[in-house]
């Protein structure tokens, strides 16, 4: 069982780049990915997003990445020799026919020009976008699986819980049930003296039983009971599912709700309405935790 709630963060580093993601992510119906990336890398949405549905199934996650530039690493140097040679070719030819012979230093004329952007400039190295893409995908991976370890250890402690509501619910519907059988069983024995000491020895008691056995269907909640037994059986069989189970389990408890809602409105006693509002708020307390669940 996994809860939707974790972080995870990762920082990775290579010879011109480190790349940081952080990974948050809470509960939501659906899965509902926040992507957060620097404009550069648009093209590997698609990509993350994928990554992503291999780890989650549920819950809204916002993802941040960053990708830092190194300083000093990754350039290079690119020094527009033909249009150096250009302008040595010309000026030589220039100063010959203007001047004559004259003396002429070729590297005094290219220590003056590497000053100047239009013939050298240093560029980033290019690097590979697969290269690239690789790595931040990598990151977001480890990201990920920290993300997992921490919605995995809620995850084991919500278990704990449900199933300790689990048995609460258990002991109300066995306590409940008990009742019932004695209930019905000293409701026989009122309801038929009740009647003689009116009607004396004219009792009829084909009437009389007809007349007890629709008073009890009437107040008769056995189906619930036991449709609430099944319901237990199937939720600690959820909580021991190692696939997302959230849904099922939210879909269970408006079924648990709905089956007590009608124990309350068939039953007069008032010791079942106690039991009634028992088990209501154990209910509306898994319920609360399921919203966590994946």
């Amino acid at each position: 069982m996994k809860s939707m709630t974790g972080f995870g963060r990762a920082i990775s580093e290579s010879a011109n780049y480190q790349i940081e993601v952080e990974i948050k992510s809470v509960n939501h119906r659906f899965l509902d990915i926040q992507l957060r990336l620097p404009k550069s890398l648009n093209s590997f949405e698609g990509a993350i997003r994928q990554k992503v549905k291999q780890y989650l199934q549920r819950g809204r996650t916002e993802i941040y990445l960053t990708v830092t530039e190194k300083q000093d690493t990754g350039k290079e140097i690119h020094i527009q020799w033909p249009l150096i040679q250009q302008l040595v070719d010309e000026l030589k030819t220039g100063m010959k026919e203007r001047f004559g012979e004259t003396d002429f230093s070729a590297a005094a004329i290219v220590e003056k020009l590497i000053t100047l952007p239009d013939f050298i400039e240093v560029q980033q190295k290019s690097i590979s976008e697969d290269t690239l893409a690789e790595a931040v995908l990598q990151t977001i991976e480890e990201a990920l699986q920290a993300n997992l370890e921490v919605r995995m250890t809620e995850g084991a402690e919500l278990q704990q819980v449900l199933a300790d509501y689990g048995k609460e619910l258990s002991r109300c519907i066995a306590e409940l049930s008990r009742f019932t059988e004695e209930y019905e069983a000293d409701f026989r024995d009122r309801f038929e003296k009740r009647l003689q000491e009116y009607l004396g020895e004219t009792v009829d008691q084909d009437r009389l039983l007809t007349e007890m056995v629709l008073l009890l269907e009437r107040g008769d909640i056995h189906e619930e009971i036991d449709r609430m037994t099944i319901h237990l059986k199937k939720f600690a069989v959820l909580l021991e599912s190692e696939t997302p189970v959230g849904r099922e389990l939210d879909f269970l408890i408006q079924e648990m709700n709905r089956e007590i809602n009608t124990i309350g409105s068939k039953s007069s006693p008032i010791e079942i309405k106690e039991w009634v509002v028992q088990m209501k708020t154990i209910v509306e307390k898994i319920r609360e935790q399921v919203q966590n669940i994946e």
